[in-house]
């Protein structure tokens, strides 16, 4: 296992961030952390990190509804002890509650599926550093200012890189999502706003993505506030465009958004 300059490797660290942090989440809630588990390479090496530890604390997957199959099965057959939590409505319940698809800039989808519960819980996470430069200003310990109210968030692994989760599992023979071994590189939520390999996904899940596009064809409205598109399939074109402008719309239709407290959510593990 890697080491940190003063030899001590770097599972071990993490372990230590763990323990000591546990009274904490204990006078939270006696059921001690809410360990978020997304099925990733991260989450599944948290999650072997707090086993080892012997702290107390509850496994959770938030399904978002879009999740690929392939990783909902390897949970389910993995990882029986994670809970998984259903959402109070489908991806598409919520994109026509919305009146308009998640996009990179606006990806309220993330607060409303995928990072629910934890409320007045100390929640580890696998939020890492070198996964973005978002996430390298990221404290290992940090409140929560929007989400999850009176939350506490551990990013147990924040100072790993990418070949050190890689490491762990293979020298732990830890099961993981295989896509992985398919060259996905991210492997949550089908088609999310995120990620670029569009066609290759399209390809893979075509049921998934027939669903987005009813869904995102739905909020398109001829009415003369989205003028740029002539007909919905213009509007799904521009959808899968990931780097297609934003939206021009009329200032009623901006205040919108804008008033919407669920807009601009963080950046989520997928």
């Amino acid at each position: 296992m890697r080491r940190y300059l003063d030899n001590t490797p770097l599972d071990e660290r993490a372990i230590e961030r763990l323990r000591e942090f546990e009274s904490a989440a204990l006078q939270m809630d006696p059921g001690g952390y809410w360990l978020a588990f997304s099925g990733g390479k991260d989450s599944c090496v948290i999650l072997d990190l707090a086993k080892r530890s012997g702290v107390k604390f509850e496994a959770h997957h938030s399904l978002t509804t879009v999740d690929a199959p392939e990783l909902v099965r390897f949970i389910r057959r993995e990882h029986p002890e994670v809970k998984i939590d259903r959402p109070p409505m489908s991806m598409w319940q919520l994109i026509l509650k919305k009146g308009i698809p998640p996009r990179r800039q606006m990806r309220y989808c993330c607060e409303a599926l995928k990072e629910r519960g934890g409320e007045g819980r100390f929640v580890i996470t696998g939020v890492r550093w070198a996964e973005s430069v978002r996430r390298s200003r990221r404290q290992m310990v940090e409140p929560c200012y929007r989400i999850k109210k009176n939350a506490r968030y551990l990013h147990v692994i924040i100072d790993w890189s990418t070949a050190a989760v890689w490491e762990y599992i293979h020298q732990r023979g830890l099961p993981y999502c295989t896509l992985y071994d398919e060259g996905f590189a991210r492997i949550g939520c089908v088609l999310c706003p995120m990620v670029r390999d569009v066609e290759r996904q399209m390809a893979r899940w075509p049921k998934l993505c027939a669903a987005w596009e009813r869904a995102v064809k739905a909020t398109w409205k001829p009415d003369g506030k989205t003028t740029q598109w002539k007909t919905s399939d213009d509007y799904w074109q521009w959808w899968l465009d990931r780097d297609a402008p934003s939206p021009r719309a009329d200032p009623a239709q901006l205040a919108l958004f804008e008033d919407d407290p669920t807009i601009g959510c963080r950046i989520s593990e997928i």
